[in-house]
């Protein structure tokens, strides 16, 4: 009996003196988080994507706070929360919040079972990381979309899906955040973030291959061919052209489409564009219509 009594004091002592001493070194080396950290991370939206450039919402909110201490948050963007929540972050540290130009998701390759033929069969793990790294995929360009949906795994809003029949992901505009998950899943960065353009419009060029044009273009009867048109085209100094691939800089492009125009293999492609009707359409619907 004297024993177990002994036993039950010591261990409660041992318990005491052990909850006393981490109670000291909890308050010896406290770390005191300013209050603004919490009001911050309230206002935003909790997604977690890693959009903005930091781990979490919680890395950001303490950025924000860093930032307006120091004078300016500029340079910091929640893509997911938009203007909206970045102006309330801005009322709650009494800051001013950057206009920043909302971005959206765009696939870069066009590369349909019709336009970009089979040339092998993939047998193994459907995920395009484990067929980048086992190859060029089942067809003749190693540089496009291999379909295996990492991009739609990545994606935390419903905003992309694989066109069952085309095999490409399609980006939905108006549930993509620009969080940036995608564009990190791809193995072959065929997808990027650009400028939602004034009324929703972009000009880009859908095409990745770097290949030289004969063997580009053998692989995808779409593919960019480096031919020079669009630079020649181009007034404002928008286009380049690197590695066999043309690229239009979404900060200098002016929306013009000259460069549509002129691409003769239709890798350059305009979206959300008013379709203009030809004056012989036109009369053969006012025909059909008497």
């Amino acid at each position: 009996m004297n024993f177990i009594l002994i036993a039950v004091i010591t261990l409660g002592t041992i318990a005491l003196v052990s909850a006393i001493v981490l109670y000291v070194v909890s308050k010896r080396f406290a770390v005191e988080e300013d209050p603004r950290i919490g009001e911050v991370l309230e206002v935003l939206p909790g997604a977690n994507c890693g959009g903005c450039g930091f781990a979490g919402c919680s890395g950001m909110a303490g950025a924000l706070v860093k930032g307006a201490d120091n004078g300016s948050i500029d340079g910091l963007n929640c893509p997911v929360g938009g203007p909206e929540v970045m102006g309330h972050v801005a009322d709650l540290l009494e800051m001013t919040a950057a206009s920043v130009d909302p971005l959206v998701a765009v696939v870069r390759c066009n590369g349909t079972c019709e336009n970009r033929s089979r040339v092998a069969e993939y047998d193994g793990v459907r995920t395009c990381k484990a067929m980048h790294m086992s190859g060029a995929g089942e067809t003749g360009c190693g540089f496009g979309c291999l379909g295996g949906g990492d991009c739609v795994e990545a994606c935390q809003f419903d905003a992309i899906h694989i066109n069952p029949d085309t095999m490409l992901p399609e980006v939905d505009e108006e549930k993509c955040t620009s969080c940036g998950a995608c564009v990190k899943a791809c193995p072959r960065t065929i997808i990027e973030l650009r400028k939602k353009g004034d009324n929703n419009r972009r000009i880009y060029v859908q095409c990745v291959n770097k290949d030289k044009g004969p063997v580009a273009r053998k692989a995808c009867s779409v593919a960019c061919i480096a031919c020079s048109k669009c630079l020649k085209v181009c007034e404002f100094d928008a286009i380049t052209i690197e590695n066999n691939l043309s690229y239009i800089d979404f900060e200098k492009c002016t929306l013009c489409s000259k460069c549509v125009d002129s691409c003769p293999t239709g890798s350059i492609v305009k979206v959300n564009f008013p379709v203009t009707e030809s004056i012989s359409s036109v009369k053969e619907i006012k025909e059909a219509i008497q």
